[in-house]
Formats: C-alpha cells, sequence, structure tokens
C-alpha cells in the first residue's frame, strides 16, 4: 500500500471511529457511500468523479465528533437546543478535515450535504445550483438511508414509502434532476441489496431488546461473539453458506467487547474500490491516483 493508499485509510478510518459511536448507525456510512456511487454513475459523471462523492459519502458525518453522546444517542426525539448542536456537524466536519491532505475531494459532500435547492438548509442556506453536485448527490443519498434505518425513537419506513416523501419533495428539499434518477434506481430494485446491510451480502441483525443494532463482520465466523453496542447484550453468530444469523447467549458484552473499533478489512476492500475507480482510460491508475490527490491537496489549500 503507497502513500497515498495510506491517506484514503486515515480518512475512512476516522469516519469509521465517530459513526462507532452511535449504535443505530452501523454500516450508515457504507450505505450512503454506496448510494452515492450508483446515482453519480447514473448521472453520467466520469469515473473519477464517482470516486469522489463516494468518498465523500462514507465521510459526510466526520463532524459528529464533536456533537456529546448525550444528544447523539438520546432516546427521544431531539430539542430545539440539541437539533442546533446536531446542526453544527457539517461545519465541525469542515474543520476536522481541513489539515488533511486529501481533505478537498470530501470537503464540499461534508459541509454542504443538508443544504437544499429552496434555500431552507444548512449551514449556508445555499439554493439550487449554489450547491456543489457532490453534496446534493450525498444529501440525497444520505437522507434515505436517515428514513430506511432505525433509530431509537422511531423503526425505518419501507423502501417505497421514502421513495415517495423523495418523489414529493423534489426541488425543494432535494434536487429535482439528481432526485428523479435516484427514484429510478430506487424502482428498478437497484438499491434493495444496500438497503439494511452494513457491507456486500451482511444485512444488520437484530437485537432483541434494541432492534437492528448488531453489526457482523465478513471475518466473523459461526461461534464468534458479536454485541448490541447500545445494551451490550451478546449473541453468537451462526453461518451456513450465505446466510447470516445470530443466537442470543443472554450474557452482557464486557467492556472490551463494547469498545468502538473500525471494520479494518472492509476499509481496506473500500480503498482498492476507490483506487480501481480511478483508473481512467488514458493511463495508469496510480498515475489517475496522483493526479487526484493532487487536485484534492490543491483544493484543500484554496
Amino acid at each position: 500500500m503507497n502513500h497515498i493508499d495510506e491517506l484514503l485509510k486515515s480518512l475512512y478510518v476516522m469516519a469509521s471511529m465517530v459513526e462507532a459511536r452511535d449504535p443505530y448507525t452501523g454500516g450508515h456510512l457504507w450505505r450512503v457511500a454506496q448510494y452515492s456511487r450508483l446515482l453519480a454513475e447514473q448521472h453520467g459523471l466520469p469515473d473519477t468523479d464517482v470516486a469522489r462523492i463516494a468518498l465523500g459519502g462514507f465521510l459526510h458525518d466526520l463532524g459528529k465528533v464533536g456533537v456529546p453522546d448525550a444528544i447523539l444517542n438520546k432516546p427521544d426525539r431531539l430539542t430545539d437546543e440539541e437539533y442546533a448542536v446536531i446542526k453544527t456537524h457539517p461545519e465541525v466536519g469542515s474543520r476536522v478535515l481541513s489539515e488533511h491532505p486529501l481533505a478537498g475531494l470530501a470537503r464540499a459532500a461534508v459541509l454542504s450535504h443538508h443544504e437544499t435547492p429552496d434555500g431552507r438548509g444548512y449551514p449556508h442556506r445555499l439554493p439550487g445550483e449554489d450547491i456543489p453536485v457532490d453534496a446534493r448527490i450525498v444529501g440525497i443519498c444520505d437522507a434515505f438511508d436517515a428514513m430506511t434505518s432505525n433509530r431509537p425513537y422511531r423503526r425505518g419506513m419501507p423502501a417505497a414509502r421514502a421513495l415517495a416523501i423523495i418523489a414529493e419533495n423534489l426541488g425543494t428539499q432535494f434536487d429535482a434532476d439528481l432526485g428523479r434518477l435516484f427514484l429510478k434506481l430506487g424502482y428498478a430494485g437497484r438499491l434493495d441489496l444496500i438497503v439494511g446491510h452494513t457491507e456486500p451480502g451482511i444485512p444488520i441483525q437484530e437485537c432483541p431488546m434494541c432492534g437492528p443494532t448488531i453489526v457482523v463482520r465478513r471475518r466473523h465466523k459461526s461461534g464468534d461473539h458479536v454485541y448490541c453496542r447500545n445494551c451490550g447484550g451478546e449473541a453468537a453468530v451462526e453461518r451456513d453458506g450465505d446466510s447470516i444469523r445470530i443466537a442470543p447467549t443472554g450474557r452482557k458484552g464486557s467492556f472490551a467487547d463494547l469498545q468502538p473499533e473500525a471494520d479494518m478489512d472492509l476499509i481496506d476492500a473500500l480503498v482498492r474500490e476507490t483506487v480501481r475507480h480511478l483508473n481512467d482510460r488514458a493511463s495508469s491508475p496510480r498515475r489517475g491516483l496522483a493526479r487526484w490527490f493532487n487536485w484534492g491537496a490543491a483544493t484543500a489549500r484554496a
């Protein structure tokens, strides 16, 4: 793995550790990145832009590192004051990224994914075309995943209902052209293998007490133990070919068992996927990646 690959890996690890603080968002970053990749491809963007936007999708919530646990993990709806704290996360994320050599590649998605075409979003109330395309794409994908995923205070809605809400809010909350492309993906069933999953082929598992909060990694084998990071409940993994189930043991995980951790196998796969999408037909993959790095570094300094 070369220097640029290591820089990419450091971004994925940072974002993964932030996500690990919230037991109800397991797989959210992976899902938003995958939806963003599909939508960018559907929009006809070149591979280098697709790779950049998928990276932005994975990093978009980086600023939640600055949100207190009491707010981030609150089991009830937020008060106006608490929501105001949540709304600081795009600018916090932009500041966290600011000194990273690849900051420029993800800044638009991190800073502007909650801007909306009607100019009522945050943090800068940007209207329509003033919102970078990266942020318009990630914003749609983030909202869809939020609607279809579970939270402590509500169950996720069916994908069909979430698509209907996007359709009802084209041009106001969601970019109209990109939103219609996303609906096309949804109606064609191309989102189905991402909804409710934490990586390809692995659905998030149900804790009997808390709902779908238990993440099984590809490395887990039958008999391995996994944990709900909300209540601490332990379960044993049961694998039969491609089928994955869990069986609660009735025990609680120790402090060490419940510590947040980044899935390094998944992160290594994401780095390889990102590099693969940077291969343009005019040059070698590494040269394309180097140009991408130089662009990101220059943008970060701007």
